[in-house]
């Protein structure tokens, strides 16, 4: 709760979720120099992506906002905004979600869309990136991960088993995000644009941003290890129902680590894709559930009250009608 009732734990939200994963961490009695190597290794990739992308469209920022204009003489405003949301959802299981998310800020900027507007379509974008990268084990790690934990026996998981097992659920609430993007910034209005009184981007920015980036994704290391042991004992062993509705703490946690500690041959396929699904979609409620969260509110400067304010009444709903999907039709 300490990033909602202080302004000043929100502006350093990344070294505050740096010290809460510590301590879990410590606390839990799985702090080591194994943990601490992967901790320093494992966000380097993500943050040598947010380098390389920032820096890119620092330079064809000019050209990217062009041609959206060019586009937008051609097609209606909603048909884009519902590309947007769509295409990058789908998208995200082959480019990844880190890319998606930089696409997809860089794309809202160039829209000139006012803040309230811009925070509506990152969020619900976010989900639809969020869902749409587990389609492959290419998009995120959760997908990689769920497809090394089932690659035997009894389910055999190939590169499309997820696409297989929760394409059904995964693509038509893409297309779902698609169209309530479209409702919430339909009253397109550019007298407030969300780059209004922004400073020019820097190079030190981009490094700022992805020095940020690294500390976060070393926070969620750190938080997922700190919680596994409680995961392990408890959580793992649940029903599909009660596996869904408790994932919600994917919304706060690296749904990598959940999955790797959920997810097993031996559960049922009910189990399965109960307990991703409820990750999948939690992750979008909250900035630290997702890295295109992370990302798109770090560029975007968003912070966890505006965020909060359509992701969690947003993801109940969503997490609601996907419950009464599987629960009724499995």
């Amino acid at each position: 709760m300490a990033p909602f009732l202080s302004h000043k734990v929100e502006r350093n939200l990344e070294a505050f979720l740096f010290i809460m994963g510590m301590l879990s961490a410590i606390v839990s009695g799985v702090m080591n120099l194994e943990l601490i190597k992967e901790a320093l290794i494992d966000p380097l990739k993500i943050s040598l992506a947010v380098l390389a992308f920032g820096m890119v469209f620092k330079y064809t920022r000019g050209f990217v906002h062009h041609s959206i204009q060019r586009v937008l003489r051609i097609i209606p405003f909603t048909v884009f905004i519902f590309l947007i949301v769509v295409v990058l959802g789908l998208l995200s299981s082959v480019i990844t979600a880190i890319i998606a998310a930089l696409f997809l800020v860089e794309i809202i900027h160039g829209l000139g869309l006012n803040r309230k507007q811009a925070i509506n379509l990152v969020v619900i974008a976010c989900f639809a990136i969020g869902l749409g990268a587990a389609l492959t084990p290419i998009g995120e790690p959760l997908s990689t991960i769920a497809i090394a934990k089932l690659r035997g026996e009894p389910y055999h998981a190939d590169f499309f088993f997820l696409t297989r097992l929760l394409g059904m659920y995964i693509i038509p609430g893409i297309v779902g995000f698609g169209i309530f993007a479209i409702l919430l910034t339909r009253n397109h209005d550019t007298s407030r644009s969300v780059e209004e009184n922004e400073q020019p981007e820097t190079i030190l920015h981009v490094l700022l941003r992805a020095g940020k980036t690294y500390l976060f994704v070393m926070a969620l290391v750190f938080l997922g290890s700190g919680f596994k042991p409680i995961i392990d004992n408890y959580v793992a062993h649940w029903g599909s129902t009660l596996l869904y509705w408790v994932n919600m703490v994917s919304a706060v946690l690296d749904n990598a680590t959940l999955t790797a500690a959920e997810i097993s041959p031996n559960m049922t396929e009910l189990q399965i894709k109960s307990a991703l699904m409820g990750l999948l979609v939690a992750g979008g409620m909250l900035i630290p559930g997702n890295i295109p969260n992370i990302i798109s509110a770090g560029k975007l400067k968003i912070s966890s009250k505006e965020w909060a304010k359509i992701g969690v009444p947003l993801g109940l709903v969503v997490m609601t009608i996907y419950f009464l999907i599987i629960l009724f039709i499995g």
